[in-house]
């Protein structure tokens, strides 16, 4: 089956033939596809046959019946698994042990419409849409509606069983809230509307969402089944939307640049496998497969090792020192993330705006450039998210401040300018499918940029430095990240400046008080 390439970025995310597979089918209608992450298996809904099923490798077994209809599914951070359930119109949470809580039902003592599809923020909030659908036959129990309204929901982390939730927006904004997701740093979010065919985001600003407005529009088509419903974000920030014909992905921007053909009207989808890129689709009767090149958003669930929570953001009881065992240095890959500063052409390539400082010869000395990336592979096999930082100007470099011989120099050498060979990542040290990209123009990695919304949003709190220069950008952001609380790894042969008077210099002395100092094979060594 051939999908469907409107812009060359849509082939980094899934090849052009890739197959659909045909995982189940023989059921009413799937909906509400969610993986578990410590046992590998697939949950999902079949709301008009009242049944939830599970998908592993022995097959598809129901596991509970009735599901209250059940619909959208997700889980939080300790792995309970949350429900929108259509025939009593509440959002429930059910234990590993399958205890079932019933977490709100009701808005202003009316019984809400039909809690339709849900997603958990880092901080635990749970958010929801709900339209009436769960009120029509079929779908749900028939029955009139006490609310006049379709609305956006959320339940505050210190929510309480039974307390009413928070309305997030408008009461008439929507007409039929669907599916809904998070950007990856989690300042936007995302909402369709599937009688409107459209998605609007909204920026996030503290427990408020605030500048509504149409993301995309026009996701319909006359000549093929298909409605904007389930709704993800991978990792890299494009949102992949139920459509006429299968999926259609769009880029954070807004820009539609690829659809994904499944043979059935979809519903719903999510990520799952042991690498989080197979991407299941539920659609109709039966549930499909289909292989991608970029994994999903890291949500707070996926973090979970077992029953107890994941990391979260850091704090001074939470990040503590790596483990060592004799000699032998130990790091927890779900609390590591790797940053890759500054390796921009530039810097440290021959011909670029900083050749004459040696900065070219000293990274071939540390052999940098290949030690950095045999850790992002390593890093990349074992979930640790790969961030990139990088330093850019615009050209002519406005708003830059000239306080610093480094930014004047910046400026008289017309240097890192976006979209320029100057600018641009070092070959062998290219973003992949699924790493993040952080601009910055400044020394810290720190210093306005997302860095650390992407952090908390993957709940990081052991940071794995590498780069250029060692005794500036990759010192300036050691000495803050230790300084903020997290655990600063620094692999000395992954990083160069000048020389190595000036590398040593940094990694001898200032280095050794705010960082662990270690080589690149210990450190790959040491990611479990």
């Amino acid at each position: 089956m051939t999908h469907q390439v409107m812009d060359p970025a849509f082939a980094g995310l899934i090849d052009e033939h890739a197959p659909v597979r045909q995982v189940g089918s023989g059921f009413t209608f799937t909906e509400g596809p969610i993986w578990h992450p410590v046992e590998q298996y697939l949950l999902f809904s079949d709301m008009p046959a009242d049944v939830r099923r599970r998908l592993d490798g022995s097959g598809v077994r129901e596991v509970l019946k009735p599901s209250h209809k059940g619909n959208g599914m997700t889980y939080d951070a300790n792995l309970n698994l949350l429900v929108c359930e259509h025939s009593t119109s509440s959002v429930t949470r059910f234990a590993p042990d399958g205890t079932r809580t019933v977490l709100c039902s009701h808005f202003e003592g009316r019984e809400l419409n039909s809690p339709n599809d849900l997603c958990v923020k880092s901080d635990g909030s749970i958010w929801f849409t709900d339209p009436w659908y769960g009120r029509m036959p079929g779908f749900g129990v028939e029955r009139p509606r006490e609310l006049g309204w379709q609305g956006v929901f959320r339940l505050p982390p210190n929510h309480k069983p039974g307390d009413e939730p928070e309305l997030m927006v408008d009461r008439y904004t929507f007409t039929m809230p669907n599916g809904l997701c998070f950007c990856p740093t989690e300042d936007r979010l995302f909402v369709n509307d599937t009688e409107q065919a459209n998605i609007r985001v909204y920026d996030i600003k503290g427990d408020t969402l605030v500048n509504g407005r149409v993301f995309a529009s026009g996701i319909k088509d006359s000549m093929l089944p298909g409605v904007p419903d389930g709704m993800k974000c991978d990792a890299q920030g494009n949102i992949w939307v139920t459509a006429p014909g299968g999926l259609w992905v769009y880029t954070i921007e807004g820009q539609l640049i690829g659809k994904v053909a499944i043979p059935e009207l979809s519903a719903n989808l999510h990520w799952g496998g042991p690498d989080w890129r197979t991407l299941y689709v539920c659609a109709s009767t039966s549930v499909y497969a289909v292989d991608t090149k970029v994994g999903p958003r890291n949500e707070p669930f996926m973090r979970a090792r077992g029953p107890a929570p994941a990391v979260a953001a850091p704090s001074a009881a939470a990040a503590s020192a790596p483990a060592t065992s004799g000699d032998a240095l130990e790091l927890d890959a779900s609390r590591c993330a790797l940053i890759i500063q500054d390796m921009q052409n530039d810097v440290v390539m021959e011909g670029g705006a900083f050749a004459e400082s040696g900065s070219p010869i000293h990274c071939r000395e540390q052999n940098a450039i290949a030690n950095v990336a045999r850790l992002a592979e390593r890093c990349r096999q074992v979930g640790v998210p790969v961030i990139h930082v990088h330093f850019l100007v615009p050209p002519g470099a406005p708003g830059l401040t000239l306080n610093a011989p480094l930014f004047e120099t910046t400026l008289d050498s017309n240097a890192l300018v976006k979209g320029t060979w100057g600018g641009s990542p070092v070959a062998e040290l290219e973003p992949r499918p699924g790493d993040y990209v952080v601009e910055k123009n400044r020394m810290s990695a720190w210093e306005g940029s997302q860095l650390e919304t992407i952090l908390k949003a993957e709940g990081r709190d052991m940071i794995i430095e590498t780069g250029a220069w060692t005794n500036m950008s990759v010192e300036h952001t050691a000495r803050t990240g230790a300084d903020k609380g997290y655990v600063m790894v620094i692999p000395e042969d992954g990083c160069s400046t000048m020389n190595a008077d000036w590398h040593n210099a940094s990694i001898n002395y200032a280095m050794q008080n705010v960082a662990l100092v270690t080589k690149t094979d210990q450190v790959i060594a040491a990611l479990r």
